[in-house]
């Protein structure tokens, strides 16, 4: 914006100029815009509220269900390769993935910034997630003849959550940090596709309800941009700090 100045990569240390060689982005960071945000949550707000009162969303999850539970899924040959689509929103493999892209651009780039991101989503994740488990109680349509009970932990859906947040944290490092048109667009689809995909497959199996997937998705769209917000107030602020570079 102003002549005479170097532009660095987000994070670099100072006096390292920006390699002219870096790809340009070629989709976006994923930030969610603010009306999104306000209608994720309207519908975490709206379908708990619906659930604890027993609304017209739990018969509809009742009917999915039975329909679901007529496919017998679990039993027959499709089980495994349904189940392999589920852990697209698996803590696990998309930790493998984080841990392998993080590593790279902290030793690339020279800031601990990437993984300081990855572990905020992480912590905000696990304790707003399992907040909305043990406080709801909500059981699984495999429990019978129960929907909220004191051991229940299905509502929402961690595997969408987790999809929805860390898919959206590996695409946004990816294109800010300028990595190959492959990666960038690979993590887009990741990010975009295998939420619907992870909460499609939950359901198929009869692991999740309906609505387990969909607040899944907008509790992972509202703590990414928590996440982002957190990085433009406060994160970014501090790695320009340990970098010698003005915060502003």
């Amino acid at each position: 914006m102003t002549s005479g100045v170097v532009r660095r990569t987000p994070g670099a240390p100072a006096g390292r100029p920006e390699r002219a060689a870096r790809p340009p982005a070629v989709v976006g960071a994923g930030r969610p815009p603010w009306w999104l945000l306000v209608v994720a949550f309207a519908v975490t707000v709206g379908v708990t509220v619906d659930l604890l009162s027993r609304g017209v969303l739990e018969r509809l999850d009742l009917e999915v269900s039975e329909v679901v539970s007529a496919w017998d899924l679990r039993n027959s040959p499709a089980y495994w390769p349904v189940w392999a689509v589920t852990q697209i929103g698996g803590r696990g493999t998309i930790l493998i993935v984080l841990a392998a892209l993080v590593g790279w651009l902290c030793l690339r780039e020279r800031t601990l910034l990437p993984l300081v991101r990855v572990v905020t989503a992480l912590a905000l994740l696990t304790v707003v997630v399992y907040a909305f488990k043990f406080g709801t109680g909500r059981t699984a349509p495999a429990y019978p003849g129960s929907f909220f009970h004191r051991d229940g932990a299905s509502y929402p859906s961690g595997h969408v959550a987790n999809a929805v947040l860390m898919w959206g944290v590996a695409r946004w490092q990816a294109v800010e940090y300028r990595l190959g048109p492959r990666v960038q667009r690979t993590l887009w689809w990741l990010a975009v596709v295998g939420p619907v995909a992870t909460g499609i497959a939950m359901v198929s199996l009869d692991f999740h309800w309906v609505t387990d997937a969909v607040v899944g998705a907008a509790v992972g769209l509202l703590l990414l941009g928590v996440v982002h917000a957190l990085d433009a107030l406060v994160l970014s602020r501090w790695a320009s700090a340990r970098a010698g570079r003005p915060s502003a």
